[in-house]
């Protein structure tokens, strides 16, 4: 068993989010703390009448305050509840994605909350955001790997993203760098039939964006002998699937010169070169461009970062989603489709859904919707913790007004 360094008391009426099955208790929810132990320590939780209500860990320089590990009262965290942990999280994803490439712990929603682990063939990225896992990753790393291996799976490197800011937030240092051997962190994996070279080191988040999987999948049914235009486009994966799929022919933008030469090499690494181009470009710029040029396409795909990362941002982001998606809509032949896509965990489904709409009315276009789709199941929706929920992803058929 891991030492206990503090017993936490909340206030009479809080603890609502963690009561509804919640791992986070906030800084104002807290009426007192007996014990000393520093900040990542492990704490007992009690309602304001003393009922037991779980063991999480603590830091007082973050306003979640307290992470929750179990609501079990009788449960210690000890090696073997984390091994069970962890292989509930390995267990899962072999029942619901392909593992070769696949987020294997996703925080929260694998109630390890604050870790992020990706694997990418037979190597692992990690990301810790919280204290108290942060000390506890190590083990959790080897206990994974232990795992893995009793399926015949040998990972042969480690490497560490910790290095969004949002570590701050907590107190600690960002952080990037091997927890292995060095290994080459240019790494090859393959989805869904498309080859890419993922940069483990230096690409956004942990070098590749694994949680639109199936969405690229989706996509390849419908670009077959189409002139596609992916927005966005980052490495080139939608532009690659549609080139895959047998696209006549693609157009792949992003405003990042390194994103669009990994994109080009991507698309060289699957012999797609001649079909599929990149174009280094501001993306709300470049399609007035090409709507005054004439330009129109059989299949739009709108894959924008988030345009908001807090409550407070949202009303701009309204307007950002709105226009893109408008000037998206005006390059869409009639009847040709338009996926839409949002990140952001504060541009809510219905928000979202609304501003899709505001956006086909004020360009007077009809949308028959086909489909909509999420994050891929190895990112699982906790629907105790709204913050695992955070990809909206539709597809449309665009019809003009008649």
């Amino acid at each position: 068993m891991f030492e206990i360094g503090r017993t936490i008391t909340l206030k009479k009426g809080e603890g609502r989010s963690l009561k509804a099955g919640g791992l986070w208790i906030y800084d104002n929810e807290i009426a007192s703390q007996l014990g000393s132990g520093e900040n990542g320590c492990l704490v007992r939780v009690k309602d304001f009448d003393g009922y037991p209500m779980g063991t999480g860990f603590i830091n007082d320089n973050s306003k979640i305050r307290v992470r929750m590990l179990t609501r079990d009262r009788e449960r210690e965290v000890d090696e073997q509840f984390l091994r069970e942990r962890v292989k509930a999280a390995w267990d899962y994803r072999k029942k619901v994605v392909d593992t070769a490439s696949c987020r294997v712990i996703f925080g929260e929603a694998d109630w390890l909350p604050g870790l992020t682990v990706d694997k990418y063939e037979d190597v692992l990225v990690v990301e810790s955001l919280a204290l108290g896992m942060d000390r506890l990753k190590p083990l959790v790393l080897k206990l994974l790997t232990e795992e893995m291996a009793k399926d015949g799976v040998t990972i042969r490197g480690i490497y560490e993203r910790s290095d969004a800011k949002v570590r701050e937030l907590e107190g600690m240092q960002r952080y990037k760098g091997f927890l292995s051997e060095p290994f080459d962190t240019k790494v090859e994996i393959c989805e869904n039939g498309v080859h890419y070279y993922v940069d483990i080191a230096d690409g956004q988040k942990t070098g590749f964006f694994l949680d639109q999987k199936y969405n690229r999948l989706a996509m390849q049914k419908l670009c077959k002998g189409a002139k596609v235009l992916d927005c966005f486009t980052h490495t080139g994966s939608f532009a690659l699937n549609a080139g895959y799929a047998g696209a006549a022919s693609v157009l792949g933008v992003d405003a990042s010169e390194l994103a669009i030469r990994q994109a080009q090499e991507n698309a060289a690494l699957n012999g797609l070169s001649d079909t599929v181009s990149f174009r280094v470009a501001d993306v709300f710029e470049l399609l007035p461009e090409l709507e005054n040029a004439g330009e129109r396409f059989d299949v739009v795909i709108l894959d924008p970062p988030a345009f908001t990362k807090s409550r407070e941002a949202t009303k701009n982001a309204i307007k950002g989603y709105r226009e893109i998606n408008m000037r998206g809509l005006k390059l869409v032949k009639d009847g040709g489709i338009l996926a839409t896509c949002s990140c952001s965990h504060f541009m809510t489904q219905e928000l979202f859904t609304e501003t899709i709409g505001q956006a086909a009315r004020a360009v007077h276009k009809r949308l028959r919707q086909i489909e909509f789709r999420t994050q891929a199941p190895d990112h699982p929706i906790l629907w105790s913790s709204d913050e695992s929920y955070y990809l909206k992803f539709y597809i449309f058929q665009v019809c003009e007004e008649k």
